[in-house]
């Protein structure tokens, strides 16, 4: 799992939001936020950047080769527009990427786990929200 702190713009819709520039950051008190409710968790994930591409047939040698120099750990569709909106309307936006391949070169690349991924996933989304907006949880207000 990445906690994505910068996307790398490589696709159009972040433009309709933002001027033009090669990367769109995540807002780091959220990030920290974000990483604080993982931790209390137990939840592991690697902060750093991707590429966000708008089509696979653009992940070219030279262009995967170009995005690992730029600092991306991972190719994913939609981060740099979700950042973007984030900045351009201050609404809070924090965006994961669930890294399950390497570009489908072995058979079950895809794949995420049991429900495919479903559980991890709501599992970050709940220690996300709890970092972000505290420990909401009905038991956690009647026993401090």
């Amino acid at each position: 799992m990445i906690l994505i702190e910068r996307a790398l713009r490589g696709e159009g819709t972040s433009h309709r939001y933002l001027p033009p520039a090669p990367f769109v950051d995540a807002d780091p008190a959220l990030l920290a936020a974000a990483e604080g409710g993982l931790a209390a968790a137990g939840i592991g994930a690697r902060r750093g950047t991707t590429w966000t591409t708008d089509a696979p047939f653009r992940e070219t040698p030279s262009s995967l080769a170009d995005a690992r120099a730029a600092g991306a750990l991972a190719v994913e569709m939609e981060a740099a527009a979700l950042l973007a909106f984030a900045t351009a309307t201050g609404h809070p936006v924090v965006c994961f990427a669930h890294v399950t391949n390497e570009m489908a070169q072995i058979d079950g690349d895809f794949e995420k786990g049991p429900a495919d991924g479903a559980d991890q996933a709501l599992e970050v989304a709940a220690a996300v929200a709890r970092g972000v907006f505290g420990d909401t949880r009905e038991e956690a207000r009647c026993n401090p």
